[in-house]
């Protein structure tokens, strides 16, 4: 449900941009650090938008790779110091698998 109200308010914006972009039509003038130049508005509201996502996304696949890395290794630690013994009651659960499926056993006293 989530995914999908996300892809619709993208969707949304990305109308509104559109919208925007083709009411603005003139010719502006854009200065680059080396030269002038005369575009029109749309196109330069456009590669703007365009940029600013693609810049978006960049940084979020990045923030999303660190944060697996750290899981894994994370995971990697936990194994280890549940084959050494050193978590209590950790003994014989090294993998998430293995964890997921014993994560609820009533203990007897």
């Amino acid at each position: 449900m989530k995914g999908q109200s996300i892809l619709i308010s993208a969707l949304v914006f990305a109308l509104l941009i559109a919208i925007f972009a083709v009411i603005n039509v003139d010719s502006v003038q854009v200065n680059f650090l080396f030269t002038k130049t005369t575009l029109p508005l749309i196109l330069v509201i456009l590669a703007s938008t365009l940029l600013g996502g693609l810049t978006v996304g960049l940084l979020g696949m990045i923030r999303q790779i660190r944060l697996q890395r750290t899981i894994k290794t994370l995971e990697k630690q936990l194994a280890e110091l549940s084959h050494d013994g050193s978590l209590p009651g950790a003994a014989g659960k090294a993998t998430r698998g293995e964890q997921e499926e014993t994560a609820f056993v009533p203990q007897r006293d």
